[in-house]
């Protein structure tokens, strides 16, 4: 069943391109706000946000909220947007990307950017990466407008570019370029969090980022001698080289690592679970080096809890060959590194790598991403757990560890923001958001998008 909405009228110069929709007005749902945002194709590169955003700022400017551009392409602007407090606290920050990954390639069920609300879902490329995210927060700020609620502190929102390629343009480019914007902001809510960690047919779980996982790319070169392919390859042969390089790589870590915030969150995982499978997460808690414990779990669960003991090394692009009747002399793998929060260096992550993988290959570090200060889970954090709690008392708020990166590395290791990623989501056990992040069918539950501008309401009033 396809459901489509009623809109009211809205000038075209707020609201293009498509349907015009409605005035901004209490009430005004995430939904709709979250179905413009999709019908934008933003796919990063090239990305084009700029029509996008302009049409966010004509959104906030009708309400009255102050909004400034600040670009280094006009392609692709940012948008910083301030709703003034009562000066009781200090600026909280809301940082949401617009950009969203291609779609080619990928076969979808319905239109990537169209937007479509079926069976009570809402349909389209970025519905949870991170449209419908950034959809809550605008319609939690509108709200407040409306109502004429007042936060204690001021509250701004930064809509930026490029997350999904380096954030040159974006959010790099604000806390380089910008950082006066952020003075005073002790704390920021960005993306991931929310998305069910696959065990909620066992526990209702609220996760909450408190930290990430460190992009280090790599570019290993592996040379031998060449020659014609009609006789076997040399054992130095660089094919040879090759498949020990993948055999040395193939369990996709390089070590466990025991870091104080994976084990406080293994813990609180493992109290919230019913006993007999708390007391295997608890187990592979206590003994993370053998993950045959969590044997029956959802796969898709234990590949995520067995990439937040170690540091990860996956083998993403492979590049060699001149032809198909000639050995290559040179095969180049580009490795998608991710190294844990707590303070482990680039040294250290490449001296683990050159440990597996020997001493002949030559490995060049091509990106490196910031060094974020330890996790601090304070008073804030509690009150992102008491708002989760008092909308949903049956639920779990979870600090959790992202194997991904976003952009609060930038805002925490530029700026010393402390970030936390917030997606308040309720939704059914079966139910597993992580598995929509770059995929196609993406989609998100209308009343999950409702929960959580409710979350994000309560807790810019203060109530939280």
């Amino acid at each position: 069943m396809i459901v489509k909405t009623t809109e009211p009228q809205l000038s075209a110069a707020a609201d293009s391109p498509g349907p015009a929709g409605p005035p901004v007005a209490p009430g005004l749902s995430p939904v709709w706000i979250a179905q413009r945002l999709i019908r934008f194709n933003t796919v990063n590169p090239p990305g084009d946000e700029a029509e996008c955003v302009q049409w966010i700022r004509g959104v906030l400017d009708r309400a009255g909220i102050e909004t400034r551009i600040l670009a280094s392409d006009p392609r692709r602007p940012n948008l910083v947007a301030r709703l003034p407090g009562r000066g009781l606290e200090p600026p909280l920050l809301l940082h949401a990307h617009v950009d969203v990954v291609p779609v080619e390639g990928q076969e979808w069920t319905r239109p990537p950017f169209g937007g479509e609300i079926v069976d009570g879902e809402l349909w389209g490329r970025g519905a949870v990466d991170m449209k419908g995210h950034l959809a809550m927060m605008m319609a939690a700020l509108l709200r407040m407008r409306a109502r004429g609620d007042v936060p204690p502190g001021d509250v701004i929102l930064a809509v930026v570019p490029d997350e999904e390629t380096g954030s040159t343009v974006g959010a790099r480019f604000l806390v380089e370029r910008h950082p006066e914007l952020f003075a005073g902001v002790r704390y920021a809510i960005g993306e991931d969090g929310g998305a069910e960690l696959g065990l909620g047919p066992y526990a209702r779980l609220h996760p909450i980022v408190v930290a990430e996982k460190r992009t280090c790319w790599v570019r290993v070169t592996l040379r031998g001698p060449g020659g014609h392919a009609s006789r076997v390859a040399s054992g130095s042969g660089v094919v040879n080289k090759l498949r020990r390089l993948l055999e040395s790589l193939a369990d996709g870590g390089l070590g466990v690592q025991h870091t104080p915030v994976v084990d406080r969150m293994l813990k609180e995982l493992a109290n919230a679970l019913p006993p007999g499978v708390g007391e295997r997460v608890d187990a592979f808690r206590v003994a993370p080096e053998d993950p045959s414990v969590l044997d029956g779990l959802d796969e898709s669960t234990v590949r995520y809890l067995r990439s937040i003991v170690q540091h990860t090394v996956s083998v993403t692009v492979l590049q060699g060959g001149t032809g198909t009747n000639v050995h290559p002399t040179e095969i180049t793998v580009e490795l998608d590194g991710r190294v844990l929060p707590g303070g482990f260096t680039t040294e250290e992550f490449l001296g683990l790598l050159r440990e597996r993988v020997g001493p002949e290959p030559e490995l060049e570090l091509f990106v490196e991403g910031e060094l974020s200060p330890p996790p601090r889970l304070d008073a804030f954090y509690d009150r992102l757990v008491k708002v989760l709690k008092a909308k949903d008392p049956d639920g779990v708020p979870l600090p959790i560890v992202t194997t991904a990166s976003t952009d609060a590395r930038l805002f925490s290791s530029r700026l010393g923001i402390q970030c936390f990623g917030w997606m308040p989501l309720l939704h059914a056990p079966e139910t597993v958001y992580r598995d929509r992040l770059h995929c196609p069918d993406e989609r998100i539950a209308v009343s999950a998008l409702e929960f959580g501008t409710d979350c994000f309401h309560m807790l810019l009033s203060g109530a939280g």
